[in-house]
């Protein structure tokens, strides 16, 4: 096991709505997300690990020591709330000098610390303003800062940037991730926004009714989900009976291309992300560098959505919904869509086959 970085393990809170079950373990230096629906542990974690919430079971391990009972204030965790929790009697400079002021640090060290950090979250000469003067975004700088300022072991962010407009959200999460590999503080950020945390994160964890659905980086994540919970959680997708297979793939010979996939009992299911379809209006999609593929003629299109530089294509083939991203709007009401077999993922129950 890990000396440095955090260790959760054997973790286990009931609660009447779900038991949260927890082992996790977050290496020194990384940004790991955790995200998932509302009310499926996220926040309960950060709440855990800070000593707000006690430890039924298990214990938390911080860089090689047992933190699981000791008080919140003397686990030197840094935490930015979601609403910022600054203190509005007290100008910028008062605020994030508030810890080190609790720790009797001299005066001149506080200033010294304090105009590090306003230049580190881009509020140089924000020190003597108050905080009603402040925007959204500027507050949860003053936040952040205020949490670096005791320089912590540990950052726990808890959707920081949830109340904020998308464009301010996406130049802020590019600021606390540059902050961060300034820093190298081990950090714990929680969102319930998808695109922010492929973005920002180091590894994603995707929790799902008090449990870890799936723990690995954004690419693997994205890619290659582990359940179909994870699919359908971390973007847009297409899910198909295992059995459509047969009638929809297209192979240079009916060799090994047609036993690809097993068949058995069980439920099985394939899924796509619709970046991966092939759209054609020529119904004849038969390109060798593109086989094996499945191909689905002839579908219908429901709806087409501009988002810009890009159109996505909500198409109806027999019955079965197929999303699928193109760069042109379709001249026709039909189109064909093609899919490598090398880019579905199956799934026996829910559950990513082997």
């Amino acid at each position: 096991m890990s000396n440095s970085g955090l260790v959760c393990s054997h973790i286990r809170v009931e609660y009447p709505e779900f038991t949260l079950s927890l082992d996790l373990t977050v290496e020194e230096g990384e940004l790991v997300s955790i995200i998932g629906p509302s009310g499926c542990g996220k926040s309960t974690t950060l709440q855990l690990i800070t000593g707000l919430i006690p430890c039924e079971s298990g214990s938390i391990m911080l860089n090689g020591v047992d933190i699981t009972d000791t008080p919140v204030w003397e686990r030197n965790i840094g935490m930015v709330f979601q609403d910022y929790a600054l203190f509005p009697h007290l100008d910028v400079e008062q605020n994030i000098a508030y810890s080190l002021k609790l720790k009797k640090i001299i005066k001149k060290e506080r200033h010294e610390r304090v105009t590090r950090l306003l230049e580190l979250v881009g509020l140089e000469g924000y020190g003597k303003r108050k905080i009603a003067l402040l925007s959204g975004g500027e507050r949860q700088r003053v936040a952040l800062a205020r949490a670096l300022a005791s320089e912590p072991k540990l950052l726990l962010l808890d959707e920081p940037l949830s109340a904020l407009d998308a464009k301010m959200r996406k130049r802020l999460r590019q600021q606390i991730r540059k902050i961060h590999e300034t820093t190298g503080i081990t950090t714990l950020y929680v969102t319930h926004d998808q695109e922010e945390a492929l973005t920002i994160s180091d590894r994603i964890v995707v929790m799902q009714e008090g449990r870890i659905e799936q723990f690995d980086t954004p690419e693997v994540i994205y890619n290659n989900p582990s359940t179909l919970f994870a699919a359908k959680f971390m973007g847009e997708g297409t899910l198909l009976p295992h059995s459509l297979i047969p009638q929809t793939l297209v192979s240079i010979d009916k060799g090994p291309d047609t036993v690809v996939f097993r068949s058995g009992g069980e439920t099985r299911q394939i899924f796509f992300r619709p970046e991966r379809v092939i759209v054609h209006d020529n119904p004849a999609l038969a390109f060798p560098e593109f086989l094996p593929h499945l191909r689905f003629n002839k579908t219908r299109v429901i709806s087409c959505e501009y988002q810009g530089g890009q159109y996505l294509l909500e198409c109806d083939w027999n019955g079965y919904t197929i999303l699928a991203y193109c760069r042109h709007k379709p001249k026709n009401e039909r189109v064909s869509l093609g899919v490598r077999v090398n880019d579905l993922v199956e799934y026996v129950d829910g559950v990513v086959t082997k």
